[in-house]
C-alpha cells in the first residue's frame, strides 16, 4: 500500500508507521505500533495528516477510525462496530443469516465439553475457527476428529490463541476452489477492486499447517470481472446493506474470502482490510491512483471514485524464515535484494525485516519478503518471481514452489 500511494502526484507526505526498511525509501517510517491507537492519533495530529490509512486489523478492531473521526482526521477503514466483520467470526455469521448470504453451516461455542461432542456427534472434515483474531492462525480444517478435538483444546483450554480462542466457531467444511474478493465500501455502494488466489499452508500441495499467506495470483483462472461483480451483489452489497441497517455502515476495503462450491459462491469470512499477499499481487496491477480512491473511501463519495487495473497477471511468493508458523528463524543476513527488484516485471516487498548494526538487512519476522512480478500471462508473472525469488540470498529462508501452478493447470 505504501508503494501504491507513493505513486500518486497527489501525495505530498508520507508516514508510516511503525515502517520496515522497505518503506523507509517511500516515506518517513515512525516508531508506532500499529495497534497504538492513541500515538497514532497524535502522530496525524502533530503532521497535519489529511488521510489515514489503516493497514492491519487489530488498530481498526481496536477503534482507530472511531478515534480518527473524535479528532476530525479523515480515515480510510471501518469504526470498530463495522470492524467487527474480522474481530469476531460468530458476528459474521449472525450478519451472513440476518442479510440471507450464503455460508457454512454453524455453531458458536463458549466452553470446551459441548465443543468436543458437538464434533463427535458431526465427524469430519470439519473447520474449527478461534471466534477473535489470530493473525491468520486462527482456523484449523480438521480432516479427522481427532484433529478437530486437538485444535478445540488448544485453543480453549490451553489458551494457545489467547482471548481469540476463548471461544469458537465450528462450521461445515466447503469444498471448492477458494477466492479472494476485493471491493472498496462506502454505506451502501461497493466498487470492485478485483479478486486474487492465497495459498495459505506452508507446504506444496497445500500441507502443512496455515499461514497468514504463502504466495497469490491475481486474476484467478477462470474467476473473471462478470463473476466477481455477480459475488459482490450476492456475498458483499447485502452485508453493506445490513450493516447500515444495523446504523454500524463500513467503509473501507472489504475483503471477502469465498468457496466456490458445487452450489455456487459461499462466504468463509471477512477481512477488513486488504490481504497479505493479496493486496501485494492486487496494488502492482493497478493503473489508477489509489490515493483518492481511499479518500472517496473514506468521506463516504465512492461512487465517483476512478479505478483501474492493468489486463497482466500477477503472482507473489512469501518468503518466510524458518520455523514458521511456529518459532522463526530471525537474525539473518538477506542479500541479493537489489538484484532481484532489477529483473523485468519484478518487485520485491519487506515485511519483518530489519536493518542490523552494520546496515545490512536481517530477517526479523515470520514472513518477511515478498517477491511479486507481473506479466502478459500467468506462466510469465509465475516465472519472473521464480526468477526474483532465485536471485535472494538468504539461509534461513523457506517458500512454496508450486505458487499458481494450480491455476496455470486450469487455465490450460
Amino acid at each position: 500500500m505504501a508503494e501504491a500511494i507513493a505513486r500518486s502526484p497527489r501525495l505530498e507526505a508520507l508516514f508510516i508507521a511503525p515502517g520496515n526498511p522497505g518503506t523507509a525509501a517511500l516515506g518517513t517510517n515512525v516508531a508506532i505500533a500499529a495497534d497504538d491507537v492513541p500515538a497514532l492519533v497524535a502522530l496525524a495530529r502533530a503532521e497535519r495528516i489529511d488521510l489515514v490509512v489503516p493497514g492491519p486489523e487489530a488498530p481498526l478492531v481496536a477503534g482507530l477510525a472511531d478515534a480518527c473521526a473524535q479528532a476530525g482526521i479523515p480515515c480510510a477503514g471501518p469504526s470498530r462496530a463495522a470492524a467487527e466483520l474480522e474481530g469476531s467470526k460468530s458476528f459474521t455469521k449472525e450478519i451472513c443469516d440476518a442479510a440471507s448470504i450464503p455460508t457454512a453451516r454453524w455453531e458458536r461455542f463458549d466452553a470446551a465439553a459441548p465443543a468436543l461432542d458437538f464434533v463427535r456427534r458431526r465427524g469430519a472434515p470439519i473447520v474449527i475457527k478461534a471466534d477473535g483474531l489470530a493473525a491468520g492462525k486462527g482456523v484449523v480444517v480438521a480432516q479427522t476428529v481427532a484433529e478437530a478435538e486437538e485444535a478445540i483444546r488448544a485453543m480453549m483450554d490451553d489458551a494457545a490463541l489467547g482471548e481469540a480462542g476463548r471461544s469458537v466457531v465450528i462450521e461445515e467444511c466447503l469444498t471448492g476452489d477458494e477466492i479472494s474478493l476485493f471491493a472498496f465500501c462506502a454505506d451502501d455502494t461497493a466498487v470492485l477492486i478485483g479478486a486474487a488466489q492465497d495459498h495459505k499452508r506452508i507446504g506444496e500441495g497445500d500441507t502443512g499447517p496455515n499461514t497468514g499467506g504463502m504466495g497469490a495470483v491475481s486474476p484467478p483462472a477462470g474467476f473473471d470481472r462478470a463473476r466477481q461483480e455477480a459475488a459482490l451483489d450476492l456475498l458483499v452489497r447485502p452485508m453493506l446493506a445490513e450493516m447500515v441497517r444495523r446504523g454500524t455502515p463500513f467503509r473501507g476495503v472489504i475483503f471477502a474470502g469465498l468457496m466456490l462450491t458445487e452450489d455456487g459462491p459461499k462466504l468463509i469470512e471477512y477481512n477488513v482490510r486488504f490481504g497479505d499477499p493479496e493486496a501485494q499481487a492486487l496494488l502492482i496491477r493497478l493503473q489508477s491512483d489509489l490515493l483518492p480512491a481511499l479518500a472517496s473511501v473514506a468521506d463516504g463519495t465512492l461512487d465517483a471514485a476512478d479505478i483501474r487495473f492493468s489486463d497482466d497477471h500477477s503472482v507473489s511468493i512469501v518468503l518466510a524464515a524458518r520455523g514458521y508458523p511456529g518459532r522463526p528463524a530471525a537474525g539473518g543476513v538477506i542479500a541479493g535484494l537489489e538484484q532481484a527488484g532489477a529483473l523485468p516485471g519484478v518487485h520485491v516487498f519487506h515485511a519483518g525485516t530489519r536493518r542490523d548494526d552494520q546496515g545490512r538487512i536481517v530477517a526479523a519476522g515470520g514472513r518477511v519478503l515478498t517477491v511479486c512480478a507481473t506479466g502478459p500471462t500467468l506462466a510469465q508473472a509465475r516465472a519472473r518471481a521464480y526468477d526474483g525469488v532465485a536471485a535472494i540470498r538468504w539461509d534461513d529462508a523457506v517458500w512454496r514452489r508450486d505458487i499458481g501452478e494450480r491455476a496455470l493447470r486450469a487455465s490450460s
